[in-house]
């Protein structure tokens, strides 16, 4: 198969579906939701704490995503392994796709990579889990399914020194139709501080998802990042992955009225 020569027979697909004929119109995704690495690559270098960093993976989104795509009934791909072995939000062609440097810590695995190094590891990881939310998103129009694309990030609580005092950061580019709804909805919740294309916004230089499965297909769609002390726990998930079924079920039936 495809990327045979990086991953073991034994080692886990990059992807994991969930639900894939799940009845919600919403479709979620989540790009960063493991931190596994394949065994031929080890360790990459990396000092074992780095591994519980956000450098390595989206802290506490699987979870949320999980129990959300559980509240809705709705179809959720999540990629399993690290982002450091190859981020699947990057064109694999940019640099910051398979970082030499992340934040600031050296990622030694990555230094000097061969064409043929990169290659692999997009067949085993980028493609399959790509050319999965591909081949739902057109069975689903095929289908004659209505699809509303959300994709669930996690960010850090600090960033190189600096506080975000936000909970929750809704990100767009060029159709802010859903995100203006999903920003309304979460500033009417108690105490909520809600980043507008804030602590990261999407643009077709920095992001692959959203341009790619969102924007290219003309769907509905919004990026979701939660902040990850808040996300770290199972109490946690549980909460926030509630309080996203209930806001964004209300985004979809307000989208709807104005389409």
């Amino acid at each position: 198969m495809a990327g045979a020569g990086l991953l073991g027979s034994d080692e886990p697909s990059p992807v994991r579906v969930l639900r894939s004929e799940g009845r919600s119109d919403l479709f979620l995704t989540a790009d960063h939701a493991g931190r596994r690495v394949p065994r031929k690559l080890g360790d990459l270098g990396v000092p074992p704490a780095e591994w519980e960093r956000h450098i390595a993976w989206d802290i506490g989104i699987a979870g949320v995503t999980e129990r959300l795509s559980a509240l809705l009934d709705a179809t959720a791909v999540l990629q399993v392994y690290s982002r450091l072995v190859i981020d699947c939000n990057r064109n694999p062609d940019w640099s910051t796709a398979m970082p030499e440097v992340s934040e600031i810590t050296p990622i030694p695995g990555n230094v000097g990579l061969s064409a043929a190094d990169r290659s692999a590891r997009v067949e085993a990881i980028f493609t399959p889990y790509h050319g999965q939310i591909g081949a739902l998103l057109d069975a689903r129009r095929d289908a004659g399914r209505r699809t509303v694309l959300v994709a669930m990030h996690s960010f850090t609580p600090s960033f190189k020194g600096e506080r975000r005092d936000m909970q929750v950061g809704v990100l767009y580019n060029k159709d802010v139709q859903l995100a203006a709804i999903m920003l309304e909805l979460l500033r009417a919740e108690p105490g909520m501080v809600v980043g507008d294309n804030a602590p990261y916004a999407i643009t077709e230089a920095s992001d692959y998802g959203i341009p790619t499965h969102g924007e290219k297909r003309g769907l509905p769609h919004v990026e979701i990042e939660i902040r990850q002390d808040l996300i770290a726990d199972e109490a946690g998930q549980a909460e926030w992955a509630e309080r996203f079924a209930r806001v964004l079920a209300e985004a979809d039936r307000r989208l709807r009225g104005v389409a």
